[in-house]
């Protein structure tokens, strides 16, 4: 019985960790992610830091999908505050990434 217990605890755990937690806001899908060199005739509007957990209990998540989440967080917000385009600000450090908002004419 405690076997069982253990493994559907486990079970629930990995799941979790593996789930999208992170939901786009209509419209955020249009918000485009770039590098630097892709904003030289925008305007630059805003800064926003988007964090997420990069464990879940013991269970370290993919990196790729915390960065994933940590860009539809920025994306969000860019939305809320006018932008289209956002430029990760530097790594994900500690499951936490800085981008800066911009305006772009298209």
């Amino acid at each position: 019985m405690t076997a069982r217990l253990m493994i559907v605890l486990f079970l629930s755990v990995f799941l979790a960790a593996c789930a999208n937690w992170v939901k786009l806001d209509e419209g955020a899908e249009n918000i485009r992610l770039v590098g630097s060199g892709e904003v030289a005739n925008c305007e630059r509007i805003g800064q926003t830091t988007a964090s997420v957990r990069e464990r879940v209990g013991v269970y370290q998540r993919r990196p790729g999908k915390v960065e994933e989440e940590l860009a539809n967080l920025a994306r969000n917000s860019a939305l809320e505050i006018g932008g289209d385009t956002i430029v990760a600000d530097g790594p994900v450090d500690d499951g936490r990434q800085r981008f800066i908002v911009y305006r772009c004419l298209r």
